[in-house]
């Protein structure tokens, strides 16, 4: 009986923190830490595992806890799209989370500089503030989406200052457009649950502007995103073209009324498998900027 409970609370656990996305922070942080170091050390190694596991599980692990209430009425919780995690295991949750992400972060900030160190920190506080009772960004339209973003992106700059990249502009430009995709894709998300974000008297980016205005919004981000990969270095500019799959899901919920609002959830499945394939031509695309540079 007690074996069948821990293996029931180590599910919810794996479940809680989307194995459909552990590569979306991982991978930036490995990608951008290899192409700037050019070495598989203990930095890599140890980064990278902390971003798969321990740092989705924060992210969110914490979210379902504090969310629950309000999703115990989303009809689209519990599986990959979110967890609905029993109240019983909402401590355990809390606890697990901090106690397997704390001896990686502190072993990165030993391997680190203290600007990592900062990135990492702000990195945490973003994991933490989009959920946490008193903060709450998440219920902060606009700042949910970018709060969001810094979830995806920090992960990979993360990686840049640990390996001591120098920021040019061409990196700056790639590191933007990669803030507005997770800008897009966190508002494109939303507006599947604007009815029961609403009955719960939740706030989002989604439930403020509306569905139509937000797809919208998200279509423009994208949009944005891709134009700004051709002013990167080659190959950057072919992955200009990796937003078009992205402004294809979205196009069809462009007159999505409020009502309606659920049906963005075929959108959203899509973009899920999207992401795995515009995820798999991103790292050929890398592997052709490694081999043409020293």
């Amino acid at each position: 009986m007690g074996r069948d409970r821990r293996v029931g609370v180590l599910g919810q656990l794996i479940v809680s923190s989307r194995p459909i996305s552990w590569i979306n922070t991982a991978f930036p942080f490995a990608a951008a830490y290899y192409l700037t170091s050019r070495e598989i050390d203990v930095a890599l190694m140890i980064g990278t595992l902390f971003f798969l596991i321990p740092y989705n599980l924060a992210m969110y692990g914490i979210n379902d806890v504090f969310d629950y209430a309000s999703d115990v009425a989303n009809p689209r919780k519990g599986g990959v799209e979110g967890a609905l995690l029993a109240p019983t295991v909402h401590r355990t949750t809390l606890i697990t989370a901090v106690a397997l992400a704390v001896p990686f972060v502190l072993v990165l900030v030993v391997l680190g500089s203290p600007a990592s160190s900062l990135v990492l920190a702000v990195s945490l506080l973003a994991v933490a503030a989009y959920s946490v009772p008193g903060l709450r960004f998440k219920e902060i339209p606009f700042l949910d989406s970018v709060t969001s973003s810094t979830h995806f992106v920090s992960p990979a700059v993360f990686g840049l200052v640990l390996a001591g990249a120098e920021f040019t502009p061409a990196l700056l430009a790639v590191l933007v457009a990669f803030f507005l995709w997770g800008i897009a894709s966190h508002a494109f998300g939303a507006v599947q649950d604007i009815i029961p974000d609403r009955e719960g008297q939740i706030s989002s980016i989604a439930t403020v502007l509306g569905a139509s205005r937000t797809v919208r919004f998200a279509f423009g981000a994208w949009l944005l995103a891709g134009l700004l990969m051709l002013v990167t270095a080659r190959p950057g500019p072919l992955a200009a073209l990796l937003v078009i799959p992205y402004l294809a899901a979205v196009a069809p919920f462009w007159r999505l009324s409020d009502a309606q609002s659920s049906n963005a959830n075929l959108g959203w499945k899509r973009f899920l498998w999207i992401n795995y394939a515009v995820g798999f031509f991103v790292t050929m695309l890398l592997i052709g900027y490694a081999a043409m540079t020293p």
